[in-house]
């Protein structure tokens, strides 16, 4: 297992979503790194304010595996 470093850009959320799928990614315990990365270059992504998990769900995204 493997936990990434966050993206260059996201360095102050730890959350962050996938608008295509409707997951949110938990950087601090994210072992998804493949899709994290893909995720940030093709500019498909979101943040949260609160940068919360329950601010992502309210959005209606689901956790990640590795999040859950």
């Amino acid at each position: 297992m493997s936990y990434m470093d966050r993206p260059k850009g996201l360095d102050e959320h730890r959350f962050v979503g996938d608008k295509r799928t409707q997951v949110v990614y938990d950087l601090d315990n994210c072992t998804e790194v493949d899709e994290v990365d893909a995720l940030v270059a093709a500019e498909s992504f979101a943040t949260f304010g609160p940068d919360s998990l329950a601010e992502a769900r309210n959005r209606g995204y689901r956790p990640s595996k590795s999040s859950r």
